[in-house]
């Protein structure tokens, strides 16, 4: 759905939709998210029932499964005017997925296609939502390239979004990273169910950020950043990769 058919997020509240990976294991990026939306005046808001999109589920086949945890989200952020989260792929899930995870179910169709309309993308929201691509952030001189996470980047058209924004920090150069777009190789239960072609295609990324004439990589999705830095580490690289929600963060501590 192009952002241009969708209500404006302007002027409204956020409620962030922090994201089980991110809850779990990156609190600093919900944290960043956070900061950043405080930087620009941003009221936001943080549904204490929120749990999980309900993705793992749905990725797997188990749809029954999927629609107690969605009608759960559903229920949870009832009260949003705007939905922000720091994941490419559970802003899809919600955009995509959930009306039609309620196609048989006209109720709860219709808060789905609801909360789909109301749904962005953390960089898409302040790029495409808010037309806000420079924060005033700052930090010392560094290269940075950008791995598009698959869900964001072939779902929600998110490319530019996050280079944007990059591009825009005093002291930032933007390079290119090879097969910037190629997959990682996590794919949520593709790397357990699939697990010796999830590992080649992770090799296949370490050796392209090996490569890579940068000092950090930065992508939009916990998940591949949890799959990469793996790669990274059991390969004794000493590069990381970092969410662009993060970094943007640590530009605005000057």
């Amino acid at each position: 759905m192009s952002h241009d058919l969708r209500p404006s997020p302007r002027y409204k509240p956020v409620s962030l939709f922090v994201t089980c990976i991110i809850d779990m294991i990156y609190p600093q990026t919900g944290i960043s998210v956070v900061e950043i939306l405080d930087h620009l005046g941003i009221d936001v808001r943080f549904p204490q029932a929120q749990t999980c999109c309900g993705q793992p589920a749905f990725n797997a086949g188990f749809q029954g499964d999927a629609r107690p945890v969605a009608r759960q989200f559903l229920t949870a952020f009832a009260d949003a005017e705007v939905i922000v989260t720091p994941s490419g792929s559970c802003a899809s899930m919600v955009r995509h997925y959930y009306p039609e995870l309620f196609k048989d179910d006209p109720e709860w169709r219709e808060r789905a296609l609801w909360a789909a309309d109301i749904t962005w993308e953390f960089s898409e929201y302040l790029v495409d939502g808010l037309g806000v691509t420079d924060l005033g952030a700052a930090l010392p001189p560094m290269k940075v390239a950008f791995h598009h996470a698959c869900h964001g980047y072939r779902l929600l058209g998110l490319d530019q979004q996050a280079v944007a924004l990059a591009s825009h920090v005093e002291g930032v150069t933007i390079t290119d990273l090879e097969e910037a777009d190629q997959c990682c190789g996590f794919g949520g239960l593709f790397s357990v169910k699939m697990p010796d072609i999830s590992g080649a295609m992770l090799r296949d990324k370490v050796r392209c950020i090996a490569a890579a004439d940068a000092d950090v990589i930065l992508t939009g999705d916990a998940s591949c950043l949890t799959q990469m830095n793996g790669g990274l580490s059991r390969a004794g690289s000493e590069r990381r990769v970092l969410h662009i929600a993060e970094f943007l963060a640590r530009g605005l501590k000057k």
